[in-house]
């Protein structure tokens, strides 16, 4: 794959992660929406649709990575750096594109936010925050859940069949979804530093009314934690299988 290819296929198909995820957390949380209140397993399910379709889209381009954790399992596990820059940059423009996307489609309930009575922080929308804050406690549950996520990624790689009927992707957005059923309700679950710090810039840059706080004192947690998280898995999976 050209590096032209994957960047174009990191950026599509990060976008399309973003728009759906941040999307579907808007449609839940944004008074006069008509999914307001639905609740955690609407969420869940709203992100897992969300890799389902940018994985797919942007497999045939880049193999689909959209986050730089499993960018890097992969990278630690085959010794292949070349193009680690290049994935991880399409994912934070796509990350940052689908943010903005999320934003246009939900514009109106982002405008009624501005009546005071209704003021709420929207930084939830786009990135993640902590239900507990806990500095250690976050950073141990993002590196545990990135390795729920990407060792399994790794291993479904060794299942021929998977690979051969085109259900790998379907079966990792599931993961998805199981992850944050099980594991998001400490921090979120971010599992995927694009996914956000590209939504936390773009938060902080967009005219949002009472928008509240980027929370920039938490920004290094959900990006230090996956790529732990990563590197851990590329080297167990390198040790073990």
């Amino acid at each position: 794959m050209s590096n032209g290819d994957v960047f174009l296929g990191e950026v599509i198909g990060t976008a399309i992660l973003i728009l759906f995820g941040a999307g579907v957390v808007a449609a839940v949380v944004l008074n006069y929406s008509k999914a307001k209140d639905s609740g955690w397993v609407v969420i869940a399910f709203g992100w897992g649709f969300g890799v389902l379709a940018g994985a797919y889209t942007a497999a045939p381009l880049s193999g689909g990575h959209l986050n730089p954790a499993v960018t890097l399992g992969i990278a630690v596990d085959t010794g292949d750096w070349d193009q680690v820059p290049v994935y991880i940059a399409g994912q934070m423009v796509g990350a940052m594109l689908g943010a903005v996307l999320c934003w246009l489609v939900y514009f109106a309930q982002f405008q009624a936010n501005a009546e005071e009575e209704l003021a709420q922080p929207t930084l939830g929308i786009f990135s993640t925050a902590p239900a507990i804050r806990n500095p250690v406690a976050n950073l141990i549950t993002e590196i545990i859940a990135t390795i729920g996520l990407v060792l399994p990624i790794l291993a479904f790689g060794l299942t021929k069949g998977l690979g051969e009927s085109g259900t790998a992707v379907l079966v990792v957005a599931f993961l998805v979804v199981g992850i944050g059923l099980s594991l998001g309700g400490p921090t979120g679950y971010a599992i995927n530093p694009a996914r956000d710090m590209g939504p936390r810039i773009v938060h902080a840059l967009l005219p949002i009314p009472n928008k509240g706080t980027s929370d920039w004192s938490y920004a290094w947690i959900p990006v230090v934690g996956p790529l732990i998280g990563g590197a851990l898995s590329g080297v167990i999976f390198n040790a073990a299988f």
